[in-house]
C-alpha cells in the first residue's frame, strides 16, 4: 500500500500559482484607480484655480468690458487645460485597456499550459 503524506508546502505553492494571476489583475487595477483619481484630482484643481481666478478678475476689474475679457480669457485658458487633461485621460485609458489585454493574455496562456500539463 502507498502512503502518501500531505505537505502543505506543495497546496500553498499550487495556491500561488493558480490564483497569481488574479493577484497581478488585481495590483494593476488598483495602479489603474490610483492613475484615475490623480488625474481627476487635478481636473478639479484645474476648475477650482479658474474660479479663483475668475473671483480674482472679478474684483480687480474696473469696467465691464475689462471684466469680459479677463474672463474670456480665463474661460479659454480653461478649456486648453481641460482638453490637455482629456487627451491625458484618453492616452492613459488606452494604457490601460493594453495593459488588461496583457494580463488576460497571460492568464490565458497559464490556462492552456495548465490544461496540457493535466
Amino acid at each position: 500500500m502507498i502512503e502518501r503524506t500531505f505537505n502543505p508546502d506543495t497546496l500553498i505553492s499550487a495556491t500561488r500559482e493558480a490564483f497569481a494571476p488574479v493577484l497581478k489583475a488585481q495590483q494593476e487595477g488598483f495602479k489603474t484607480l490610483e492613475r484615475l483619481a490623480r488625474l481627476q484630482y487635478a481636473v478639479a484643481g484645474d476648475v477650482l484655480e479658474s474660479g479663483l481666478a475668475r473671483i480674482e478678475a472679478t474684483f480687480a476689474a474696473h469696467t465691464p468690458s475689462e471684466l469680459m475679457n479677463k474672463q474670456t480669457e480665463l474661460q479659454s485658458q480653461l478649456v486648453e487645460k481641460l482638453r490637455d487633461r482629456m487627451q491625458e485621460f484618453s492616452t492613459v485609458t488606452s494604457e490601460i485597456q493594453a495593459k488588461f489585454s496583457q494580463i488576460g493574455n497571460e492568464f490565458a496562456a497559464k490556462a492552456v499550459h495548465a490544461k496540457k500539463a493535466a
